[in-house]
């Protein structure tokens, strides 16, 4: 499965549902002879308690399909389609860059910010497919070179979604997994991902400053004719209540430690008020919604499931244990850098899912806080992402819209910005998580 997603030649939903069949039937039903295997992996009795939609101070355990995670997403892809539909994220884009008098190294600090402020609660794809093309907009308004804003607007939206829970897809996997809350995020890995986000913010500005401003030319009209960002929105009434659930939302996962209530359920509130707000335009929206994403999440979990059923992943866990001595030292950086690096080549978010039953296991047996090796594997996953193009889900998403448009980026024209980047944020991450917890 891990190498058909690498080699990229069909959407990896395939090799994901192609290797949770594998798992169920050859691993569980034909070797292991255990229908209790799949009845554990698919984990469907959870969906029918209390607990799973309010669980108030009590962790659920995670084992197999998480569906809160499947849930969560579900529900914020329908919120994105739907701020989408009314414009919301042409307005923002184009508002800041009013803001900033349209000037052009301005856009590319603001941009950055923004696309790692808003990382922190929707998906970093979400942030990347709006920002990536406004940002294009805005290339061919001013004149400008788009392909250094669109590489830091990745290397950021990975950066930012690292600081919470609710950010890259990793983290919700991590959260959901292991208990933790949007605060526990922004707390522990949230203050070091923006020294992080500071730090690359620097070192963008310094290497594309020049290049930006002497790629530019005259601008295709005059300031007066700018777009105003009022020009984005489709439809008045429904961007004031789409944006107001939004808010909500936000307000949700922030205090969903101290409401009670879970994940997935925020997501059902999020998906439910957006089509109830748009019972017009439901089918737009449900179509626009990425179901292969979701399948893919599904498969992902059964075949890590397997894997966890048949002890691969403990066995895993205990080399690390053996190998770092259970020194959290040397635990800190054997996970961080493994995580970067893999996550550099393979899709981060299976990466994550596998890594997930290890840590829990390396706590056990070596009496290491779980939630130390939490924090080190999601800032290791979302920021190891950004070393090249298929890193993430983010620069996919972004490299393919820019070429889409007529601005392709190389593998080498990506990786002489990316690679410096990521190996001086994740050095730092190192550090801060040393200073901090061992």
């Amino acid at each position: 499965m891990f190498i058909a997603i690498i080699i990229g030649k069909v959407h990896r939903v395939v090799p994901a549902l192609i290797g949770a069949a594998l798992t169920i039937f050859i691993v569980f039903l034909v070797i292991m002879k255990s229908p209790e295997a799949i009845s554990n992996v698919l984990n469907l009795g959870q969906i029918g308690e209390l607990r799973f939609w309010i669980s108030g101070k009590e962790h659920i355990e995670s084992h197999g399909v998480s569906w809160q995670t499947i849930i969560f997403i579900g529900g914020m892809m329908v919120m994105v389609e739907g701020l989408g539909a009314v414009g919301f994220f042409r307005w923002l884009c184009l508002l800041v860059a009013k803001l900033v008098n349209y000037q052009v190294i301005p856009i590319l600090i603001t941009f950055m910010l923004l696309s790692g402020f808003l990382s922190m609660f929707i998906s970093s794809i979400t942030v990347l497919l709006f920002l990536t093309a406004v940002m294009i907009e805005l290339a061919h308004l001013l004149k400008f070179d788009p392909v250094p804003m669109i590489i830091s607007m990745i290397f950021a939206s990975n950066v930012g979604g690292a600081a919470t829970m609710s950010g890259d897809p990793p983290n919700i996997i991590i959260g959901t997994a292991l208990g933790y809350t949007f605060m526990d995020f922004a707390v522990n890995a949230g203050f070091i991902a923006w020294a992080g986000m500071l730090l690359s913010l620097g070192f963008f500005y310094l290497v594309f400053r020049k290049t930006i401003a002497a790629a530019q030319g005259e601008p295709n009209t005059s300031p007066n004719h700018y777009p105003e960002p009022e020009e984005a929105i489709t439809n008045p009434l429904l961007f004031k209540l789409n944006t107001a659930i939004f808010a909500l939302v936000i307000v949700l996962i922030v205090s969903h430690a101290a409401t009670g209530l879970s994940v997935a359920l925020i997501g059902v509130i999020a998906a439910v008020l957006t089509l109830l707000v748009a019972f017009k335009n439901i089918s737009h929206i449900m179509k626009g919604v990425d179901w292969q994403t979701l399948l893919f999440f599904f498969g992902l979990f059964i075949v890590v499931g397997g894997l966890e059923e048949t002890g691969l992943l403990k066995v895993l866990a205990q080399y690390i244990s053996e190998t770092s001595g259970g020194n959290i030292i040397l635990v800190i950086p054997i996970i961080l850098w493994i995580s970067a690096f893999a996550s550099a080549f393979v899709d981060n978010i299976p990466f994550a899912a596998a890594m997930v039953p290890v840590i829990s296991n390396l706590a056990r047996t070596t009496g290491l806080p779980v939630s130390t090796l939490a924090w080190t594997l999601a800032l290791g996953t979302d920021i190891g992402g950004n070393a090249t193009p298929i890193g993430a889900s983010a620069n996919v998403v972004g490299t393919a819209i820019a070429e889409k448009e007529g601005y392709p980026i190389s593998w080498s024209r990506f990786l002489k910005y990316a690679v410096p980047a990521t190996l001086i944020v994740v050095a730092l991450s190192w550090l801060l998580l040393l200073i901090r917890y061992s």
